[in-house]
């Protein structure tokens, strides 16, 4: 029988879900996850995916989904959407609110400090419910514009790695669709009919995301391996043909 275009984009997402979760050991049996659960189409795939995958497949883990919401940024979360879709994927559902005041570190941009105390109410929320893990809904897009604005921005050859252990907080951060492309998840929210948030942000224009996003693109039409390029030059870095530190001479 001949599969529909809806289960082939689920078998390519799904392999890819796997292959990034077994390659970096991102699940273990016994965990207890908890998902972060923004509102977008990255988010509510991860749901999804994770949920799917945990009723089948082994290691046994098990799923709880956070909402953050920051009292001083204008993003309307249709809460009630966000607690039905978990509660029809038998995922338990947590909502908390936090804020941040931007004037208390001029040394941080905004969206720094609303993502970091976003993360922080995540820390919380998984101690509470007993969680080893925090899983972000990070796609492969994600972690390569994050490559290429620490490259530009900040002069440092790092990204959001698929799994990154934070001894301070005694929790580990996993992004199981680190291999996962944009693109197919795009195509599986409009096939699935993901509800979309309403998001205002005062600081959105301070963000240079959408523009290396661009920039993502017209790299892959001048190669159409340029993705698969740029994710094995992490693991490539060839010290002896880089320029030593200036510190060093």
């Amino acid at each position: 029988m001949q599969m529909t275009e809806e289960q082939k984009l689920w078998k390519r997402i799904e392999r890819r879900l796997m292959k990034g979760m077994m390659e970096y050991g991102l699940v273990d049996d016994g965990d207890r996850v908890l998902i972060g659960l923004s509102g977008g189409k990255d988010s509510l795939a991860l749901v999804e995916l994770l949920a799917r995958r945990a009723r089948i497949y082994k290691p046994r883990f098990a799923l709880v989904a956070a909402h953050v919401v920051m009292r001083n940024i204008p993003y309307q979360s249709d809460v009630d959407y966000l607690r039905a879709f978990c509660e029809d994927l038998q995922v338990p559902f947590v909502l908390s609110e936090t804020e941040f005041d931007a004037s208390t570190d001029l040394r941080k941009s905004p969206c720094f400090l609303c993502s970091w105390n976003r993360r922080k109410a995540l820390f919380t929320v998984a101690k509470e419910q007993g969680c080893n893990k925090i899983a972000l809904g990070h796609h492969m897009d994600d972690i390569l514009e994050t490559l290429l604005m620490n490259q530009v921005f900040q002069g440092a050859f790092s990204t959001m790695p698929p799994r990154l252990v934070m001894k301070k907080f005694d929790m580990t951060i996993i992004r199981p669709m680190c291999l996962v492309h944009e693109a197919d998840l795009e195509e599986l929210a409009t096939l699935r009919g993901y509800r979309k948030q309403v998001k205002n942000c005062p600081y959105e224009h301070e963000s240079h995301r959408a523009s290396m996003k661009g920039i993502l693109r017209q790299l892959e039409a001048m190669s159409r391996e340029a993705r698969y390029s740029l994710w094995r030059s992490m693991n490539n870095v060839q010290e002896e043909l880089l320029p030593r530190p200036i510190a060093d001479e």
